[in-house]
């Protein structure tokens, strides 16, 4: 790709009509510009998975309880998920690249005060604001280049090397964190700042000007209060619920709370004459079935990430960093094909890399009923990595083509925030059950096998893989009673 210095004016017509001129074809902003998209999401992806290996030295350093550590994880997952969908409507509304702009100067600052903060309340507080900064940050930089580079072979090739940014960084994550760790937790904090740096540098020159604001429209802001307010709960509900219960009467209020104020939010849409999510967009069959299948797929992987990790640590007594290494063929595999799972997906139809994506990673996963007390790596667990990595890259790259197809420019940040919150979502239902599965086992064996639970895990996991691939059909068919 080469780089143009203009913004989005260049797709403009050369001359009016009068002169019979021939209109120009859309220019993409170029390879360094993707490349400052990339990096943030790079750079986002490794926030998500470094913080797990320092998690016992800060446990150790800041003499938090294990109740309020794992609020360093469940913190940024409650900023990210609750603000996803405002997020993107922001984006649209208000500025693609100002919004990305803004989200990752938060993004940065808050992770140098994570890295000093000297307690454990701080570091908790640091880390919800990064994932509200995550959650605009997200929807911004997807809809800047769904809304950028040409709808066909350039859109594939972009959201290719978008989803390779996020497969490398998650794995590298994972590896840089056990490294870092092994210096400094607060080095972990420290990662994301130089890269987040870099990205405003360039960003400033190089991604495409916003339009002008009498272009937009306004914030519905009772749709944006209600439906913020209603994701937060639920979220919240999820995160707090193994320690609470799932039935508890704390769980089920909040629970209650969060359900009321998403039908609020339902209600507020119906009547809105700007609706911060248009309800034909939520009943569009192709976006139901996106958000369904994205939603299965990412909680399956996020409980095998889950249960490999605990399984490699407690049962084959792996170090953490040699845990790590053992995903790395996962994101080697994954990065390698993802930059060309765009353009497959625009050749073979997103919806057949979506079948095919899943049956791969039901594959994957159901090998991994094979683990022992003394699993070779090599003919076990490898194959199950190396067979998800095929599976994700042809997926997510097509899901992600899926959930903006025929979206049109103005709503192109809420398609995007939407996916993400389906992840976001699926990730910690998906996890909560899987890990209630496995503690039952445990219990129910006392402890004396370790594997206990696993089988059990693991067949929840390819049950929600195969629910998924149910859900593709809903992206192939489009029968005339919903909107296209």
């Amino acid at each position: 790709m080469t780089q143009r210095t203009d913004g989005p004016a260049a797709a403009h017509h050369a001359h009016d009509a009068t002169s019979g001129a021939v209109p120009q074809a859309p220019v993409a902003p170029g390879g360094l510009a993707l490349l400052v998209l990339c990096a943030a999401h790079f750079m986002d992806a490794i926030d998500v998975s470094d913080v797990g290996v320092a998690l016992p030295a800060i446990q150790r350093d800041l003499g938090m309880t294990a109740a309020s550590l794992q609020w360093i994880v469940s913190a940024y997952a409650l900023g990210y998920g609750g603000f996803l969908l405002l997020g993107g409507r922001v984006a649209d509304l208000l500025g693609r690249r100002r919004t990305f702009m803004t989200a990752v100067a938060v993004f940065a600052l808050v992770s140098l005060l994570g890295a000093i903060a000297p307690n454990g309340g701080l570091l908790i507080a640091a880390r919800l604001v990064k994932g509200v900064a995550a959650g605009f940050l997200a929807p911004a930089a997807l809809s800047l280049i769904t809304t950028n580079w040409p709808q066909g072979s350039q859109r594939g090739r972009a959201v290719g090397w978008y989803a390779t940014a996020g497969a490398i960084g998650f794995v590298s994550g994972l590896v840089l964190g056990g490294v870092l760790t092994e210096v400094s937790w607060r080095l972990v904090f420290v990662l994301p700042v130089p890269i987040a740096v870099a990205a405003l540098v360039a960003g400033s020159r190089l991604l495409p000007a916003d339009p002008p604001a009498a272009s937009r429209g306004k914030i519905d802001v009772p749709g944006a209060v209600s439906v913020t307010s209603g994701l937060l709960i639920l979220v919240y509900a999820m995160t707090q619920a193994p320690q609470q219960g799932w039935l508890s009467a704390r769980t089920s209020v909040l629970f209650a709370a969060a359900a009321l104020l998403l039908i609020v939010f339902l209600g507020i849409e119906n009547r809105s004459r700007q609706p911060l999510v248009p309800l034909s967009f939520l009943t569009r069959r192709k976006t139901v079935g996106t958000n369904l299948t994205i939603f299965a797929m990412w909680g399956a992987y996020t409980s095998f990430a889950f249960l490999a990790t605990l399984y490699l640590q407690n049962v084959l007594h792996l170090t953490p960093l040699q845990t790590a290494g053992a995903f790395v063929p996962l994101g080697l595999v994954n990065g390698a094909l993802a930059p060309f799972a765009g353009r497959l997906a625009v050749r073979f139809g997103a919806h057949r890399m979506i079948t095919v994506g899943m049956l791969l990673l039901a594959l994957s996963y159901a090998l991994f009923f094979r683990i022992g007390p003394d699993t070779s790596f090599l003919f076990v667990v490898l194959p199950v990595m190396v067979l998800n990595g095929l599976g994700t890259a042809a997926t997510f790259a097509a899901l992600t083509m899926s959930a903006i197809a025929g979206v049109p420019d103005r709503d192109q940040g809420l398609a995007g925030a939407l996916l993400n919150t389906s992840m976001q979502l699926g990730g910690a239902v998906v996890l909560a059950v899987v890990t209630a599965v496995v503690e039952a086992g445990h219990r129910s064996n006392g402890g004396s096998d370790p594997l206990a639970g696993y089988g059990s895990g693991t067949g929840v996991i390819v049950a929600t893989v195969l629910a998924g691939l149910g859900a593709t059909l809903l992206i192939r068919h489009r029968p005339h009673s919903l909107s296209p």
